[in-house]
């Protein structure tokens, strides 16, 4: 299955897009879905760590994306 990569903005600095990026494999590699491992990869009053946590600790990704918001 490829990848899904994270549709890089035009008012992203490059290093802004390469943290989004990481964040956003994290998230996808947790369960969440291409948008919500977007919206939250952006966001940085979300920590990411909190994110995974949910999910590890057997939160489901869209109960978790709830939460979160």
């Amino acid at each position: 299955m490829p990848t899904t990569e994270l549709k890089i903005r035009a008012d992203e600095s490059a290093q802004d897009a390469r943290v989004a990026a990481w964040r956003f494999e994290q998230l996808r590699d947790a369960g969440y879905d291409v948008d919500a491992a977007e919206e939250l990869a952006r966001r940085s009053d979300i920590d990411l760590h909190v994110a995974l946590e949910l999910v590890e600790r057997g939160c489901s990704p869209d109960l978790a994306i709830e939460i979160l918001r």
